[in-house]
């Protein structure tokens, strides 16, 4: 199979390092600064906050073309438009891992409904000049595998086939038959939790707000009340149900973690990806409801 990776950021680099280090035949699309620098150097990858650094030399393209089987996505959700553009009039498939809560009919609306498949990418970690650091709490080989699915629950022989090519690679990888409702869901408790901690200053400030927590789990309650399928993973329903004040106990626990320091300091790109999802969120609220009332 040959892929090509779309989106030089962390993720597109630590997937398109760890396919080409499994002798996968894969290409990193990259533009700009990015492109200059992976150009000279590679990927260049480090273990958290390591002085070690690794260079892979992936092969870069500026551009994306025909003769790949499969193209993965790695953008912000709200750069998802100018990637459509560049896509159409192409064959291959088109895997987008991403913050999405839109579904899969905007995306095949441009491109054809037969080319996309969804996903979300579990791996994490964060950019140091021209150096990605992964992230050794969420690494790409382990704990939560990345979920990728059909957008309409098949498991079909190319689903499988990718399967095959992120494990033989050594990616933690699972079929998800509700990757839709999986990828709402995720968006339903994302979009309350940020919004919430980038209002407050930080986790910890957000922690010590009781008035604060309560609306957000409101937001999240009505996000998933909104969702026009059930939560995904289901355990996402007991935020539904649970008494309010032991959801403020958990989530107070949760914050003052070292795993929620990492929600500090949001980038622009980051607060223009979550107004798009909230955005997306909103849409398909109005939907239901209109639905309802019909």
């Amino acid at each position: 199979m040959k892929i090509l990776v779309y989106g030089a950021g962390v993720l597109g680099s630590l997937y398109s390092a760890r396919l080409h280090e499994a002798g996968h035949d894969v290409a990193l699309l990259a533009r700009g600064n990015r492109l200059a620098a992976l150009r000279e150097h590679g990927v260049q990858l480090a273990e958290g906050d390591s002085p070690v650094v690794r260079n892979v030399k992936v092969p870069i393209v500026e551009r994306p073309t025909d003769g790949y089987d499969l193209i993965i996505v790695f953008v912000r959700t709200h750069q998802v438009d100018e990637v459509l553009e560049s896509l159409t009039g192409l064959e291959a498939d088109v895997l987008f891992m991403l913050n999405w809560a839109a579904g899969a009919e905007p995306l095949g609306a441009v491109i054809g409904y037969d080319r996309v498949l969804l996903g979300f990418p579990t791996a994490a970690g964060t950019m140091d000049g021209d150096v990605v650091r992964s992230r050794a709490t969420n690494n790409i080989t382990r704990l939560f595998p990345t979920p990728i699915g059909e957008s309409d629950g098949h498991i079909t022989p190319r689903l499988e086939r990718i399967l095959r090519e992120f494990r033989t690679a050594g990616i933690n990888a699972k079929v998800e038959p509700k990757i839709d409702a999986w990828l709402k869901t995720h968006a339903a408790f994302e979009v309350p939790l940020l919004q919430a901690v980038n209002a407050a200053g930080g986790p910890v400030a957000l922690a010590n707000d009781p008035n604060a927590l309560r609306s957000m789990i409101r937001f999240m309650r009505q996000n998933l009340t909104a969702m026009p399928n059930q939560p995904v993973p289901s355990g996402f329903s007991v935020l539904r149900f649970l008494p309010e004040g032991l959801l403020i106990a958990m989530f107070r626990r949760f914050l003052r973690s070292p795993t929620a320091a990492q929600l500090n300091s949001p980038s622009p790109a980051a607060k223009a990806e979550l107004e798009r999802l909230a955005e997306q969120i909103r849409d398909y609220a109005e939907i239901q409801k209109a639905s309802e009332g019909a």
